[in-house]
């Protein structure tokens, strides 16, 4: 059964109070700067005022409207197939330490609501990390005991809630899911509370580090702080060239009603089939909400809707009646050794710190990350994770292929992109409702047709480093496949790490010279 126009939006979303904190209006200075609204950030803000700081934190939109409000909130210390690889890589404390640090995260939200009264619709159920192959059953087994070493409560399982048969799955206790919306909305009261500072619709443009901090932004306010910490999920200042060692991934959300009583409890997670994630959330008496995630791919490559179709078939075929009423999409940063690089931003610096790279489990890192930043920055005692997940260690050996792998992906699109030439020869030959690279006056322009068929055109260039954009027709958006800087059809920055809109460009535009390469 096809389903009715689904709502292009993420239920947590729709299903929270929006927010009116006011923009920057005039300089400031406090103790700590935070630069993003997300989990990470005001899990750091909220530490930092609970340990007597002042701070301030700036959000370039709605707190809570970026990753944390479009991921599928699953908040668990099971990750796929990490401990494991984490094992044999860097040893069995390391394993240990990333599930004692995640863990904690998870405990650390149930112990937040509690103190805050915070209706987070927070479950407690087991996390599931299965796979339908027989050939694979192996690494589920080693992945079991892993992360049964690794002091989590682990086993090996071969029956599921899942209607379909596994060939096994790596079952974890004491897990939990939640609304992360409510979760923030509810520790950002508290926050202004105790006096901190959030300021929406302030896009920070500008970071300079020293003995102070200092943080710009677009309309001209400026902070001034000892410390600033950059959660914006991909850095979008990046002193230390972070964005090298990270690789953005774009996976899809689609989300159903259906009956209680089959609805699986738990939460599932699969790397076969371009990942498959399910859980349900409450809905009301007699329906929970199927929430499936899947379909990963890199931002600016690929067909988004057909991977979006692909994705609501699958959940038709194994619940079968159920019909899509949200679907949305959601980015992460993948580290080349998979683990989030959470602490001081580079080996120079004093003041500046960063948390990103999580990987697909944001949740659980950015709880994390606001424990581990408050200590360094509040003085308090560090916790026995906090070199894990050091920004300034070295890659190690085993991470160079992947690094070259990833910086050659780039180089690729960088020089082959623009030795492509375009499908569409001009902007009338694109169709409504969708948009296209096109070459105006000898440069490239990013032109997008709306359904009643006015063009707007920006320049194609990607304001971080200048590779070209491509369009995703399924979010309407232009992407760069570069480094997952995303841009609304006008120009506007929608995700980092570019902090530039696209230049805008008139149809028809002359061009200039030495822009032939544009």
């Amino acid at each position: 059964m096809a389903d009715r126009r689904p709502a292009q939006e993420s239920y947590w979303m729709v299903s929270a109070e929006h927010t009116g904190y006011p923009p920057l209006g005039a300089d400031l200075e406090v103790d700590t700067v935070v630069i993003g609204g997300g989990i990470a950030g005001l899990c750091t803000a909220w530490e930092l005022e609970r340990a007597g700081q002042r701070v301030a934190l700036l959000e370039a939109d709605r707190i809570g409207s970026g990753v944390t409000g479009y991921t599928s909130a699953k908040l668990t210390a099971l990750h796929t197939l990490v401990y494991a690889r984490l094992r044999k890589r860097q040893g069995a404390e390391a394993a240990r330490l990333y599930a004692e640090s995640q863990q904690d995260g998870v405990e650390h939200v149930g112990r937040i609501c509690a103190e805050l009264g915070a209706d987070a619709e927070l479950e407690r159920v087991p996390a599931y990390t299965y796979l339908e192959s027989e050939e694979r059953v192996g690494e589920l087994r080693a992945e079991a005991e892993a992360a049964r070493e690794a002091g989590l409560a682990a086993s090996f399982v071969t029956t599921t809630e899942l209607p379909f048969p596994v060939a096994g799955a790596v079952r974890v206790e004491d897990q939990m899911q939640f609304h992360p919306r409510k979760f923030l909305l509810a520790m950002a009261r508290d926050l202004v509370d105790r006096g901190g500072l959030i300021f929406e619709r302030t896009r920070a443009t500008e970071l300079h580090d020293g003995a102070r901090c200092r943080v710009g932004t677009e309309h001209g306010a400026t902070v001034v702080a000892r410390d600033a910490v950059v959660a914006t999920h991909g850095p979008v200042f990046d002193h230390a060239l972070l964005f090298t060692r990270l690789t953005p991934r774009r996976e899809l959300v689609v989300a159903a009603p259906v009956p209680a009583g089959s609805a699986p409890i738990g939460m599932y997670i699969t790397p076969e089939r371009r990942t498959r994630s399910v859980r349900t959330a409450p809905l009301d008496d007699e329906h929970r909400l199927l929430i499936v995630t899947g379909e990963s791919f890199e931002p600016g490559t690929g067909d988004a809707e057909q991977r979006f179709a692909t994705l609501a078939d699958w959940t038709r075929r194994h619940y079968p009646g159920a019909a899509i009423t949200h679907r949305w999409a959601a980015q992460d940063h993948d580290s080349a050794d998979g683990l989030p690089y959470v602490g001081h931003f580079h080996p120079g610096t004093q003041h500046l710190y960063v948390a990103t790279g999580f990987g697909g489990w944001g949740l659980s890192g950015g709880v994390m990350s606001g424990r581990l930043l408050a200590a360094h920055i509040a003085g308090g005692p560090r916790p026995g994770w906090t070199e894990l997940y050091d920004p300034r260690r070295l890659p190690h050996l085993r991470d160079a292929a992947t690094l070259l792998q990833r910086q050659a992906s780039v180089g690729r699109h960088f020089v082959g992109d623009r030795r492509h030439t375009s499908s569409v020869d001009s902007a009338e030959d694109i169709p409504p409702g969708s948009g296209a690279v096109v070459r105006l006056g000898g440069r490239r322009c990013a032109v997008y047709r709306d359904p009643s068929g006015a063009a707007t055109a920006v320049s194609a260039r990607c304001t971080h480093l200048g590779c070209l954009v491509q369009f995703n027709g399924a979010e309407r958006a232009w992407e760069c496949p570069c480094h997952g800087s995303r841009f609304a059809v006008d120009g506007s920055v929608l995700e980092g790490p570019a902090v530039r809109p696209l230049e805008p460009r008139e149809l028809g535009e002359p061009g200039e010279p030495g822009e032939l390469g544009e």
